[in-house]
């Protein structure tokens, strides 16, 4: 892989800064050996590698010449000679790494619809709360309710055999009454304010799973009015809420919702996919509150490729690329689905992601949000996971398979022994964490993002 990748075109700035600080984390994975200086489409850049201790020894020999990669005079294929190298030296000591078979995937994907089927709560059994930290009088909000509700809902109409599966439909329906119906609550309402207002994802996951029932032909019978209904209010919620002149979303408002505030990516992106589905399916959004949202997600962007916590790009600790991987495929994807970026940048975010995974790792299902070196919060693990599995999807046909293996593998990792996922240490968020994986794992059989067609087509063209 490196010998063909020296023949290929040099990284981008971007591109080539956050790989050299993904190669400085040395004694987590063999960087130096995952990417040379060039790279090319025709080959797969990435190899996790579970390795042992004599591989981690000599990775700390290597270590320097990641440093020194920084570097142009280094930038050579010498280099890279000596990277293949030290590889056949050290060949002998490699474990090799199963591939999830097809059937384990199916198998793991049946048992979690069996778990959320379980799962569902609440007056008339129509809920799958997402429970947080935060809570609004002692109960989990409206918009965890909501949101967490929706996303459920998604992952069983995303899974194999829904048309067929009566059990699965009639919680679906229920699951789309509450959803739709949450239009009805007071702290739903779009003049609603609060400095920390998690409504948002309410918002955006609401119309996501709506929008998804409409463009499946799926929506209950009798249904249909109040789902019409509700996608057009939450349109309208998230054109209220977005974020005055800065543009973006944030649940922390402290200045309160009619003054600038730094937008937050990890919200943005997903606010701006659902609105860009929205769009195509014929529903008016206002372009200026798109433009700004994107505009946001630009001045987020680091040179290194990571996304900051909120706000645009400067030097700290949370624009660390270890620390941004959560949000940066997310944010990638959205502004490619927009013009705003391209393959090189996805490919890119999802190598973060792959290296700097076990950050990603040591944070889930811990106590408290922002913590430990990068400030990483657990709810990021399994957002993370499901906006890589949507870019793996968006990179040429060739490349897609062993992207999928590598993200399937590393989701599968970290499956309960009763077949759940979690993430917080809240046991409701079973439900979330199941159901997102669910959705990671059927990626490649989801319908192709919507586009926003105001932006500038990227090069690239994805064929599902």
């Amino acid at each position: 892989e490196c010998l063909a990748a020296a023949n290929g075109p040099p990284l981008s700035k971007g591109g080539a800064a956050f790989l050299a600080e993904a190669a400085t984390e040395r004694s987590k994975q063999l960087q130096l050996l995952a990417y040379g200086p060039h790279r090319t489409d025709s080959v797969s850049h990435y190899n996790v590698l579970r390795f042992s201790p004599l591989v981690k020894a000599f990775t700390h020999l290597l270590s320097p010449w990641a440093r020194f990669a920084r570097r142009r005079w280094v930038a050579s294929k010498p280099c890279i000679l000596f990277a293949v190298v030290a590889l056949l030296s050290i060949a002998a000591t490699l474990i090799a790494q199963p591939k999830p078979r097809p059937d384990a995937v199916e198998a793991a994907v049946a048992r979690a619809v069996e778990i959320v089927l379980e799962r569902q709560e609440g007056s008339g059994e129509a809920q799958w709360p997402y429970e947080g930290v935060y809570r609004v009088k002692g109960e989990i909000p409206i918009g965890y309710r909501i949101g967490g509700t929706a996303i459920a809902g998604m992952a069983l109409l995303r899974a194999p055999g829904y048309d067929e599966d009566e059990r699965r439909r009639a919680a679906v329906r229920r699951a789309t009454s509450f959803v739709a119906g949450g239009i009805e609550h007071p702290r739903m309402n779009h003049p609603f304010e609060a400095r920390y207002d998690v409504r948002g994802w309410g918002y955006t996951y609401g119309l996501t799973f709506l929008l998804a029932l409409r463009a499946s032909e799926r929506i209950p019978e009798g249904l249909v009015h109040d789902t019409e209904a509700a996608i057009r209010f939450y349109v309208d919620g998230l054109e209220a809420t977005a974020i005055p002149q800065s543009g973006g979303w944030n649940y922390s408002r402290g200045a309160g919702f009619h003054e600038p505030r730094p937008p937050a990516p990890f919200m943005t992106a997903p606010t701006l996919q659902a609105l860009f589905e929205a769009a195509r399916q014929g529903y008016e959004v206002d372009g200026e509150i798109v433009r700004l949202g994107l505009k946001s997600l630009e001045l987020a962007r680091a040179p290194t490729g990571a996304f900051a916590y909120s706000g645009a790009a400067a030097e700290g600790r949370r624009n660390a690329v270890p620390g941004a991987i959560g949000r940066m495929p997310a944010a990638e994807v959205t502004m490619y689905l927009a013009g705003r970026s391209d393959l090189s940048r996805i490919r890119g975010a999802i190598d973060a992601f792959l290296v700097h995974w076990q950050w990603l790792e040591e944070r889930r299902a811990k106590p408290g949000t922002h913590a430990g070196r990068y400030g990483i919060a657990p709810y990021y693990f399994y957002f993370a996971h499901l906006y890589a599995a949507q870019a793996v999807e968006l990179l040429p046909a060739h490349e897609r398979a062993e992207y999928r293996r590598r993200t399937r593998e590393l989701l599968l990792a970290t499956r309960s022994e009763t077949g759940s996922w979690n993430d917080r240490v809240f046991p409701r968020s079973v439900s979330y964490g199941t159901s997102t994986a669910i959705l990671s794992l059927m990626m490649a059989e989801a319908p192709p993002p919507a586009r926003w067609e105001d932006g500038e087509r990227p090069s690239g063209e994805v064929t599902k």
